[in-house]
């Protein structure tokens, strides 16, 4: 069971992203790292940003942060209008991008706490209280008062993203939010997202590989590939969408090589191991592929059949499917974008 909670009725978007293009250089070797990408985000709503590496996902993001101009298109946020009043547009937004790189390592975790609540105006004395528990949640009372520099990796993460979360903005923005973590920890984020969507209605737009993270607190899913959006679903959508039946299959080893080629051509055989007594694969049927025509196939060579079980579908599943069937990426294209 997902921690989800129902996407709210409210028509009108925190965020609203139209026809935005990013375009590097020019000529023959221009990249276009963002091509005509539009959506809305309503309030209250945990948005998961996703594609492969090259995909494009961080020059979006990027842009909708006002961070990267646009080549054409704009950006518009119910609080403050195009991408112009930026500004204002950080009174309302936090963005933990690049992990602990958007904190000051000369500082204690305390003073960085203090020191992002005062950029929106909040008096640090007046939210002390809320700081405290910040670092309760994430573990880092003993280490409130140790300059950054001085904690680990994931304490730095940790610290990063409760400076994140000690603006108390209606938007925030979580670049692979649970890097260095441990589980105990990322459990606690997936909390305090929900708790705070729930109970403050803010809006989260995060980017992340743990699909784990991402099937169970995003609400919805907008997948990239080569600039563009292939798919713009909510998480039990997509996966509905991909949902095939999916069996793992021992068998005695006496398996022929052209009967293995049958299987992996016609009914998608896959991930096979073999031991001295058994061979084992996974099959995935879909369209037109029937359970009993293979238990069919397999009785027909005098195949003897050790076990079946079946295979539940998740995300990464229909993510994997989603970007393998998606045209190839250029070859010019590069990481960063």
């Amino acid at each position: 069971m997902t921690e989800r909670s129902s996407i709210s009725r409210n028509p009108t978007p925190v965020i609203s992203v139209q026809d935005i293009t990013k375009v590097y250089g020019e000529g023959e070797s221009a990249l276009q790292a963002v091509d005509s990408v539009n959506f809305d985000i309503k309030p209250g709503t945990v948005v998961g940003i996703l594609g492969p590496n090259g995909a494009g996902k961080t020059t979006l993001l990027k842009m909708i942060l006002g961070l990267v101009s646009p080549t054409s298109g704009h950006v518009q946020f119910a609080e403050t209008g195009e991408t112009s009043d930026l500004l204002d547009r950080y009174h309302h937004v936090a963005a933990m991008l690049e992990g602990a790189r958007n904190i000051y390592w000369r500082l204690t975790v305390r003073e960085n706490l203090a020191f992002f609540a005062s950029l929106n105006g909040i008096d640090p004395a007046t939210v002390a209280d809320h700081h405290e528990q910040l670092l309760e949640q994430f573990g880092l009372t003993e280490k409130a008062d140790t300059p950054i520099s001085a904690l680990s990796r994931g304490m730095k993460q940790k610290a990063s993203l409760i400076c994140t979360l000690s603006r108390q903005t209606n938007v925030v923005f979580l670049d692979e939010p649970t890097l260095g973590l441990d589980i105990e920890s990322s459990l606690e984020l997936r909390r305090e997202i929900r708790r705070l969507t729930e109970t403050k209605s803010m809006t989260v737009v995060l980017s992340s590989h743990n699909m784990d993270l991402v099937e169970a607190i995003c609400d919805r899913v907008i997948i990239l590939h080569d600039g563009r959006i292939i798919e713009d679903s909510s998480v039990d959508e997509l996966i509905d969408l991909f949902q095939t039946q999916s069996y793992r299959i021992s068998t005695e080893p006496s398996l022929p090589d052209q009967l293995r080629t049958t299987l992996t051509e016609h009914y998608n055989a896959h991930s096979w191991t073999q031991t001295s007594d058994r061979i084992r694969f996974d099959v995935r049927l879909q369209s037109g592929n029937s359970f009993y025509d293979l238990m069919e196939i397999l009785h027909q060579k005098d195949i003897t059949i050790l076990s079946v079980r079946s295979l539940e579908q998740n995300l990464s599943d229909a993510f994997l499917k989603l970007t393998d069937d998606a045209a190839p990426a250029n070859p010019m294209q590069e990481d960063h974008r």
